[in-house]
């Protein structure tokens, strides 16, 4: 079984190396390439993860390359996880969109539409070569915003699913509050990428027993202090809400904070250069404790479990993926990407039901939808009044003078990655 990973000189890499390590009885990989321009990067990386392969006794090959075509040729499965314009982007996005009020962050709001502008065509340049070289690939995105990412790969026809780790971020962190073992936790997850909700925390599997009155009653504080939210909004909820919602359910604070600090981009990128000196350290044969502040925890147990679904013969698993609605959220329309539970096998991801979302939930999904759907008109297709219309959909914008501002910003900031512009 052969796996490539587009973006394989990324500092969060060694964390799927880990996890492909520790892992190999449930994804059997006999071959893993990582494929990246950056040729300094993917040489530190590379050596690491052979590294990490070695001391845990894994024996597949893990090569390198800067060659895409080469990379991907007869890949069972490619997994994306690419940043156009790298840090130097994401310290853009987090910063243009402040100067007009508005919350400036790499997946939402206007920092998420530069990002996806840049982003889409690239993804689907790269499907359309890992289709030529196997037309079975699956294809797993973890690359954002992952629902526009996603629903432009599923409307060209690729066999894609997209990837988050907000959710088994959940299951973990509910474990342990429980004092229970993670695959004992179900989620009743739904929303968008980025805009979804736990409605429910079962034990035991979809149809166990909800303990998420007495998880809140008992570990509201804590939960609320992970989110950044009050107690009183998860009380008032009742449900418990993804760390982005804060954006929206909060955002002049978030706007005042962002201004008074420095960036989520700067810190990261400092920590990136940390890694990468790390990374380089031949007696070094383990992700580094630092790793986990980078970001992106449990990523590679979900990568497993769903490379391994997609891949591996056996019956369906039950996991949060993106995907299309296909009728599960009955408002959207059904080619939109939804971010639910999902039977997971060789065939795809098709949702399972959900129970009827609650209008304070729903409407906020609606309008995102709307949103995206604006977004990835503007990505497939350009020009500058395709951005402001997006802009002025997405509820952290929606005004005619802050989108107005906002477009020519983000047009002036990504040029060089805009072919229309």
């Amino acid at each position: 079984m052969k796996l490539a990973v587009v973006g394989g000189g990324s500092t969060y890499t060694p964390e799927l190396i880990d996890g492909f390590a520790r892992l190999r009885d449930t994804l059997p990989l006999t071959e893993l390439v990582l494929v990246d321009p950056a040729a300094d990067r993917l040489e530190l990386v590379g050596g690491l993860a052979r590294r990490i392969f070695a001391k845990q006794g894994h024996a597949g090959a893990i090569t390198t390359t800067s060659d895409l075509d080469a990379g991907v040729e007869g890949a069972d499965a490619v997994l994306l996880q690419l940043r156009v314009g790298g840090q130097a982007a994401r310290q853009q996005d987090e910063t243009w969109p402040l100067e007009c009020g508005c919350v400036g962050q790499e997946t939402t709001g206007a920092g998420g539409l530069a990002k996806a502008l840049r982003t889409v065509p690239v993804v689907l340049d790269i499907a359309e070569r890992v289709r030529r070289a196997n037309p079975d690939a699956w294809i797993i995105d973890f690359t954002n915003p992952v629902g526009i990412v996603t629903r432009a790969l599923l409307r060209a026809g690729h066999k894609a699913v997209g990837l988050c780790n907000v959710a088994i971020g959940f299951q973990r962190r509910f474990a342990r509050l429980l004092d229970v073992a993670p695959g004992d936790v179900h989620l009743d997850h739904v929303g968008l990428n980025h805009l979804s909700w736990e409605t429910g925390v079962r034990l035991g599997g979809p149809d166990g027993e909800d303990v998420l009155p007495g998880l809140l009653a008992e570990h509201g504080d804590a939960v609320a202090r992970d989110l950044r939210l009050p107690r009183a909004v998860l009380d008032r909820l009742g449900v418990v809400p993804s760390y982005y919602l804060r954006y929206f359910y909060a955002h002049d604070e978030v706007v005042r904070e962002l201004r008074t600090k420095p960036s989520r981009a700067a810190e990261v990128a400092a920590m990136e250069a940390r890694l990468l000196e790390m990374y380089g350290d031949p007696a070094l044969d383990e992700k580094p404790e630092l790793l986990a502040r980078r970001g992106g925890a449990f990523y590679s147990e979900a990568a497993v479990d769903l490379a391994a679904s997609l891949l591996g013969g056996r019956g369906p698993s039950v996991q949060v993926v993106n995907t299309y609605n296909r009728g599960t959220l009955p408002f959207l329309p059904d080619d939109a990407v939804v971010e639910v539970q999902a039977a997971v096998d060789g065939s795809g991801a098709v949702p399972l039901p959900v129970p009827a979302l609650h209008p304070l939930f729903a409407g906020l999904v609606a309008h995102v939808t709307a949103y995206e759907d604006l977004a990835l008109e503007a990505a497939l297709r350009g020009g500058r009044d395709r951005v402001f219309q997006a802009l002025l959909a997405h509820p952290l914008v929606g005004q005619f003078e802050y989108a107005e501002q906002l477009t020519d910003r983000l047009i002036a900031h990504n040029r060089e990655h805009l072919a229309w512009a």
